[in-house]
Formats: structure tokens, C-alpha cells, sequence
């Protein structure tokens, strides 16, 4: 392990040509679908070599591991899971489909317990096949939050609903803005039901400062990830690297802090081009745009 600097908690050198970042890492978290080329014994390493105190995890590279075995190999080297993702896809309006979804979301919130994260983030889902109705998907996440929530409770997570791009709402997440969020939220405590505040689908609304105000202790999660145009095709992994694009991190950042949130940044991206990187080098890459772009 390299030598750790006692200022800012973050590595030196860092071996194989990779420098570590300078800066304060104290908060950054890393997704683990940013860096995805790496095995999570990799990526566990990684962390430790650069003094990245924080791993945001996915269920299904998780499992591929075992989810008993990937918890001991991140806690052994004193990582901190800041989140799982993902949970959700409750708009199903078929009684069978609806059940199964509640089942895995219970499952998920018994994998975050194994992990020892306290945040499990939700993609809503989208409409059901042949449905025009919104409202209708929305109100179904409520219902299928009511089930959820309590169990959730009792086990100390927090579910976190993320709202998804417009462009997202027909297939993926009915949940548009962070004020939808919100208002499905708020009707569970906040310690059962809050939300995430990703720049990258919500840089665009000129009514998220004030939702974000709002939201407060239901910030359960922050993530960050930058919009570049023009977008590439298949517009799902076209996330880019913090300050390549147009949003500007550090201003949401001290909006979320404004609110009263204290917890990790995590920076989740998606993108073709950056998963043909080598994962050390980019993750060294991403670590530094944090603190030049988002402190």
C-alpha cells in the first residue's frame, strides 16, 4: 500500500505508473459501475491504493461473487459501502409481476444488510406495456412503498428513490424530477424513504434547487456524473467524466451541503468509451475530477 498523506487522507504513489489524487477523498465514493472492467477484488485493491474510502455496489456483479464473500472482502479492507443498486421496478400492474417485484426488493434490502449499507437506491420503473398512464405507475410505486418501507425500516435501510431523465419515463423510471421523488416519499418517515439527488438527471431542472431545499434528511444519496453532448447512441451509458460536460458540479454540491446533507458523493457513470480504459488509471482519473471539479 502506498504511503498515506496524514492532511488529506489520500494516497501517493501508487505503483504501475498511476499517481494518486491530490485532494481530500473523505467523502468521495466511487460506483462500481464506473469502473466495471475491474473484478471487485480489483476494485477493492484499487481503493485501498488510492485512499478511495467508499464503494457504491451493484446486486448483480455482487452476486456473481456471493454476497457473504464480497461483503467480507470490502469491510476487510475497510472500504465503507455507501450504497446498492439498485432496487425498484414496482409500476408492474400485473398481480403476479407485482409480486415478484416486491419479493426481490426484499431480497435487496436483506443484501444491504449483508453488506452493510444503509441505502438501497430505486429505479421506479416504467410503463407497463400498452399503459399511457403515469399517474396510475406512480401511485402503484406508493402501494408497492408501503409494503417495502416497514420492512425496510426494521432492518435499518433506507430506501432511496432516484429520479431518472425524462427520457428515461416510458422504460425505465416513471419518477422524472426530484419533486415526484419527494412527493412520493414524504409520505413514509424519512428514515424508511428518501431520495437521490444525481446531477446527471436533474441538472436540467430549474426547480431542483428548490427541491432540493426541500428534500433535506431525505437526501439519502448524491451521485455525480456529467452530461456531454452531443449524446452518443444508446443514450443509457453516455455519462461523462466529471467536468467534460456542461453541468457544474461544485454548485450542486454546495446545494446538496446547504440542505444539511453530510454523507458520501459517489460518481456513477455509464459509458462505453471509458469501460475499454484500464479500470486503475481511470478510476486515479475520476478521483481527481472530484476534487478539481466538485470541491
Amino acid at each position: 500500500m502506498s504511503d498515506v498523506n496524514e492532511t488529506t487522507g489520500v494516497g501517493g504513489a501508487t505503483g504501475a505508473g498511476v499517481p494518486g489524487p491530490p485532494g481530500d477523498l473523505s467523502r468521495f465514493s466511487i460506483n462500481q459501475m464506473t469502473v466495471k472492467q475491474l473484478t471487485l477484488p480489483e476494485l477493492t485493491e484499487a481503493c485501498v491504493r488510492l485512499g478511495v474510502p467508499g464503494v457504491g455496489l451493484w446486486r448483480e456483479p455482487v452476486r456473481a461473487y456471493g454476497t457473504e464473500a464480497a461483503a467480507k472482502l470490502v469491510h476487510d479492507a475497510g472500504l465503507a459501502v455507501t450504497t446498492l443498486c439498485r432496487g425498484g421496478f414496482l409500476t408492474a400492474s400485473d398481480p403476479a409481476a407485482r409480486a415478484d417485484a416486491l419479493d426481490d426488493n426484499r431480497a435487496a434490502i436483506d443484501e444491504a444488510v449483508t453488506l452493510g449499507t444503509d441505502t438501497l437506491v430505486l429505479v421506479s420503473g416504467g410503463l407497463p406495456p400498452g399503459s399511457r398512464d403515469l399517474y396510475g405507475a406512480r401511485e402503484r410505486i406508493a402501494d408497492a412503498l408501503a409494503v417495502l418501507a416497514p420492512y425496510a425500516g426494521e432492518r435499518g435501510v433506507r430506501l432511496a428513490i432516484e429520479p431518472l431523465h425524462p427520457m428515461y419515463a416510458s422504460d425505465r423510471c416513471v419518477v422524472s424530477t426530484l419533486d415526484q421523488a419527494l412527493d412520493l416519499a414524504e409520505r413514509f418517515p424519512v428514515e424508511q424513504v428518501g431520495v437521490v439527488v444525481d446531477t446527471y438527471h436533474l441538472w436540467w431542472d430549474d426547480r431542483a434547487p428548490a427541491a432540493i431545499a426541500r428534500a433535506g434528511d431525505r437526501i439519502h444519496s448524491f451521485q455525480l456524473a456529467d452530461w456531454t453532448t452531443p449524446l452518443p447512441a444508446g443514450v443509457l451509458n453516455g455519462r461523462g467524466l466529471i467536468g467534460e460536460g456542461v453541468i457544474d458540479m461544485r454548485a450542486w454540491r454546495e446545494r446538496v451541503d446547504a440542505a444539511g446533507y453530510e454523507g458520501p458523493i459517489e460518481v456513477e457513470l455509464f459509458n462505453d468509451t471509458l469501460w475499454v480504459r484500464d479500470g486503475v488509471e481511470l478510476l486515479a482519473d475520476v478521483a481527481e475530477r472530484y476534487v478539481r471539479h466538485a470541491l
